[in-house]
């Protein structure tokens, strides 16, 4: 999943993508309202961490600019104001969760899991499709009671191809959910990861649509 991190303390900037990203997440940083304003028009996230105190005015503005135009992607707070009116009114703005600091990096992993999960309509920390269970704290995936270990950006392609199952997903779409912008996007790192997955899944587990890009095979092995 590709997060959004708003957060002007470089410090704390850099653990918190260092962090997320071994945790299976992708991250791209922001120190700005304005910029963040400008990311979330032009990339494609699943998510936001957002600071309050930013250097060009208060985080709560953004939130409310979002909901107020109709924007659903879902929003964790996270921030030194950590009182209760300052978590009710964060949460009344519109925020799906909220985390005071300090905090812990594997309870802040948690709660956005819990919160994508939510925005995706899944109760289940477990996603199914096709024989296959993927678990995405754990990175790790079953099928036919076989465990199976992955790569961070192996897992990464799964998880969004089996978000949306019966969809093709193009290579640009797919690198998207790999790197971050500070990262260098290599040629045929998809193609590379789509043949490990097929080495551990089944062949015809993943789909080529030649010109498209990939997609799950369906219950029925089309």
């Amino acid at each position: 999943m590709r997060l959004l991190i708003v957060e002007d303390d470089p410090v704390l900037s850099d653990g918190l993508c260092v962090g997320l990203g071994m945790a299976g997440f992708t991250t791209d940083p922001v120190t700005t309202l304005a910029d963040a304003s400008e990311a979330l028009q032009t990339g494609d996230f699943g998510g936001v961490v957002l600071d309050i105190m930013l250097p060009d005015g208060s985080g709560l503005d953004l939130l409310t600019e979002l909901r107020s135009r109709g924007d659903r992607i879902p929003v964790l707070l996270l921030t030194a104001r950590d009182r209760v009116r300052d978590r009710v009114l964060g949460l009344d703005a519109g925020a799906d969760d909220y985390l005071g600091k300090p905090f812990d990096l594997d309870e802040l992993s948690a709660r956005l899991r819990a919160m994508l999960r939510r925005h995706e309509g899944r109760a289940a920390g477990l996603i199914a499709w096709n024989g296959l269970s993927l678990d995405p704290a754990a990175q790790t995936g079953r099928l036919q009671d076989r465990l199976l270990n992955f790569s961070r950006r192996e897992f990464a392609i799964l998880h969004a191809l089996i978000e949306h199952p019966g969809h093709i997903l193009s290579k640009s779409q797919l690198e998207e959910r790999l790197y971050g912008w500070q990262e260098e996007v290599e040629s045929n790192t998809v193609e590379v990861h789509i043949h490990n997955l097929r080495a551990k899944l089944g062949r015809d587990f993943i789909r080529t649509v030649r010109g498209l890009g990939y997609r799950l095979a369906g219950e029925d092995g089309t």
